[in-house]
């Protein structure tokens, strides 16, 4: 995405250009593992089921795991922004055996993901977000849900 159009998406909060290669595109927040501060990262999201959503942390297929990845194990409470509505989650890496059941699906969803993973020799995680009712990230007081304590 250009900048242009992260700042339209980021300034109609998803409700303008939210589908990027055919997915849905949303706005995490994590907290920075070092900073602690807030966090915002444009993703696509390959699976949307329900209130569960389905992100990869590809990085494109680099060695390294991508940093909002690293900050979401260190505080799995997070931020989503998908359709223009704010939502608490909880964030968790699925596990190897649920990995194997979405794996056909993210790849349906873009084909690319398939040639990341093949590109390094890390396992891409597949991360889980489901809603969690109070389980806010720090400073989320905004949120539906979510006082100011976090």
């Amino acid at each position: 995405m250009t900048t242009l159009h992260r700042a339209v998406f980021s300034l109609s909060r998803g409700r303008l250009l939210g589908r990027a290669g055919g997915m849905p595109v949303v706005i995490l927040t994590t907290t920075g593992r070092r900073s602690g501060r807030s966090r915002r990262t444009m993703l696509n999201a390959p699976i949307v089921d329900g209130d569960r959503v389905i992100l990869v942390a590809s990085y494109g297929g680099d060695p390294r795991h991508p940093a909002w990845f690293l900050n979401l194990l260190d505080e799995p409470r997070v931020g989503l922004t998908l359709g223009g509505q704010d939502r608490p989650m909880r964030a968790r890496v699925a596990s190897a055996e649920e990995k194997v059941e979405l794996w056909p699906a993210i790849v349906g969803a873009y084909r690319g993901y398939g040639a990341y993973q093949r590109r390094t020799d890390r396992q891409i995680p597949v991360v889980v977000l489901e809603p969690h009712a109070g389980h806010c990230p720090p400073r989320a007081g905004k949120w539906p849900g979510c006082d100011e304590s976090g």
